[in-house]
């Protein structure tokens, strides 16, 4: 009963999070949760829990393919179609990873995204602000 409360308070304050945060936050609550997925998929590997590991492994691969698919081709030339190349090889690695049962190609994805998160975490509020911006011309360009 006390974690059916703990859960829900947990949930509150995730929408709350995610209704007050901006792209940025955003995207980096996403990276967060793709990594807590990858932990849960490890432990689920390590206990034999296939139906469990099948679920977080699920989850992570849909974040990552979220994360692919927002990327601004047109716009982050090659930083982001080498992103985009990697998120893909992400996928592919966790699909293996789920067929096979392998913590070792766990700890390759986690390996590669943790640099990917850590930059994100580090971009300046200038840049930020500066994107933002662009992308708001861009939007009232386009209406």
């Amino acid at each position: 009963m006390a974690l059916k409360g703990i859960n829900a308070y947990k949930k509150g304050n995730l929408k709350q999070d995610v209704s007050q945060a901006d792209p940025h936050k955003l995207t980096l609550m996403l990276m967060q949760g793709a990594l807590d997925k990858l932990a849960y998929t490890k432990g689920c590997i390590e206990r034999k829990d296939y139906a469990g590991k099948s679920e977080h492994i699920s989850r992570a691969t849909a974040i990552l393919m979220n994360l692919r698919e927002t990327l601004d081709l047109e716009s982050g030339g090659e930083v982001a179609g080498n992103l985009y190349a990697l998120y893909d090889y992400m996928v592919q690695r966790l699909i293996d990873a789920n067929v096979q049962n392998s913590l070792k190609i766990v700890d390759e994805v986690i390996t590669l995204f943790l640099p990917i998160k850590a930059a994100w975490s580090q971009i300046p509020e200038s840049a930020k602000q500066e994107a933002y911006e662009m992308q708001r011309q861009k939007r009232q360009a386009t209406v």
